[in-house]
């Protein structure tokens, strides 16, 4: 068992990491650091993970949700990348059991880094949506980017989110808000699929995993609502806050670990 003022602790990052996570990605930066420091030395890595998955399920849970309601993308649009994602969690899952995903780091920071500028270089992308493709063609390419991302969020999980929303914009020619209520629907369905793996496995941890769940789900709520009132420019901007920090945290991961 945790102290209390370590789980309060917790619980704090797991509300920052939904409002974040809700509308740019990349909470899983911040709640699987705060957990490697909170849980005791020697947890293993499918349990640490397990236990990170029931708390995202809460937060991508409300933030879709509230994304759903709003109408803001067609559901019909949600379903086929939805399965696609819970198809590639289920294959990550399993090779997480086998083999360890921190190689895949140094890679993830280059795309980070090349997101990064080109987003900046671009400052019309996502201003608008102007999707590039036929309905058929761009419901294929929306699942098979879930597909991949799902597969990877299984395996590994950091920038999942961020990576979503960039795909959706560069490739689909959705705006930033659309492609964060389709991006949070994709990892929805990674999540609950990886949590249910996991917890299937009993890796993880319930005592805290279920505080950290519901400071997740409030800050996931609220942050899909600052979405969608502030628009796609303020999710551009905090877009490019939290890709960059997410550079500077894998940054510092790759060199000094």
């Amino acid at each position: 068992m945790l102290s209390l003022p370590k789980l309060l602790l917790l619980m704090l990052a797991a509300l920052l990491a939904g409002f974040i996570d809700a509308v740019v990605g990349g909470g899983g930066l911040i709640t699987v650091p705060a957990l490697m420091l909170g849980l005791p030395a020697g947890t293993p890595l499918p349990t640490l993970l397990g236990t990170n998955k029931v708390v995202a399920v809460t937060g991508t849970t409300m933030a879709a949700g509230k994304f759903l309601r709003s109408g803001t993308l067609a559901w019909r649009e949600m379903v086929g990348p939805v399965l696609a994602s819970a198809v590639g969690a289920s294959a990550g899952v399993w090779l997480t059991y086998r083999m360890h995903g921190d190689f895949l780091r140094p890679l993830l920071l280059i795309l980070l880094v090349a997101m990064l500028a080109f987003t900046l270089l671009k400052p019309e992308l996502g201003s608008l949506h102007a999707p590039r493709y036929g309905l058929t063609h761009q419901r294929g390419l929306a699942a098979a980017i879930a597909l991949a991302l799902g597969f990877y969020d299984g395996f590994f999980g950091p920038g999942t989110g961020s990576l979503l929303i960039f795909l959706f914009v560069a490739v689909l020619g959705f705006d930033f808000l659309r492609a964060s209520a389709l991006a949070k629907s994709v990892n929805w369905a990674s999540n609950i699929t990886s949590m249910g793996l996991f917890v299937w496995h009993g890796s993880w941890i319930p005592s805290v995993a279920l505080g950290m769940a519901a400071a997740n789900g409030v800050g996931g709520y609220f942050g899909a609502h600052m979405a969608l009132n502030r628009g796609s420019g303020w999710v551009r901007g905090l877009f490019i806050a939290v890709v960059g920090a997410l550079i500077l945290r894998l940054g510092w991961q790759v060199l000094f670990s």
